[in-house]
């Protein structure tokens, strides 16, 4: 079964047919809130916004252990994180969707591992190629399938948040090799890993990065919102196919 976590922008999927809604509770704590359970092209999927289904968890807040915890439980074999960026690379223009295969870690203070109790061995999980390969061309697959262009590589810089980053702290990133910016990838990803699951994201370009074309003297929040409504249709869109396809 396929789990979606939706980000800003995708607070609910409104091509799921829901059959139910259960309250998880997990060793780590509560998740987002319940996980919202459902029929999608007719094959059941299991979604959770990210930020609570009234978008109020800021990023550095969310509870990633017991969302990803949850989505274990539930039998969940592919997990797919929607997640909103700001673009550096010169083809992360706003509105385009990538699905990205490096992740740099710049946030902090956030609980990274479900290995971290003293009663427990030190485990160490390989994080070299931090997506699942098989999923990431999944979706690529399904974008394709919808006649949809994404863009098919990129880094995700996992800044800290809530506030957007200076254009400072921007040009540090692209000169580690970041191509987009975002709030959510870590420690999603390692803890998605750490529980074996096949994890990728398909990352919604809302806005130029700090520092960055029409962001140079600022980044306008208002145009956000309308960036990524219209992004958001094409994401319901190649979820459904993605269903069909990793069904098959």
């Amino acid at each position: 079964m396929i789990g979606i976590i939706g980000g800003s922008g995708l607070t609910r999927l409104s091509n799921l047919q829901i059959t139910r809604r259960e309250v998880v509770r997990t060793p780590y704590g509560e998740p987002s809130g319940a996980l919202t359970f459902g029929s999608l092209n007719g094959h059941e999927i299991v979604f959770i916004a990210r930020h609570g289904y009234g978008h109020t968890i800021p990023p550095h807040a969310v509870n990633y252990r017991a969302n990803v915890w949850a989505m274990h439980a539930q039998s969940v074999t592919g997990l797919v994180s929607v997640a909103s960026v700001g673009g550096i690379r010169a083809d992360f223009v706003p509105g385009a969707l990538a699905v990205p295969d490096q992740i740099i870690d710049y946030t902090y203070g956030r609980q990274h591992s479900f290995f971290d109790s003293s009663e427990q061995p030190v485990t160490h999980i390989d994080f070299t190629r931090p997506y699942c390969q098989e999923l990431r061309q999944a979706l690529i697959d399904a974008a394709a399938d919808e006649g949809m262009p994404i863009i098919c590589d990129g880094v995700y810089a996992a800044s800290q948040g809530p506030r957007l980053e200076t254009a400072a702290e921007i040009n540090r990133m692209e000169r580690d090799g970041a191509d987009m910016v975002g709030m959510t990838g870590m420690p999603e990803a390692a803890l998605a890993r750490e529980m074996g699951l096949c994890y990728a994201s398909i990352a919604v370009v809302a806005n130029w990065a700090a520092g960055r074309a029409d962001s140079a003297e600022g980044v306008d929040l208002d145009v956000i919102r309308t960036v990524l409504d219209e992004a958001m249709q094409k994401v319901r869109a190649i979820l459904a196919t993605l269903v069909d396809n990793y069904a098959d």
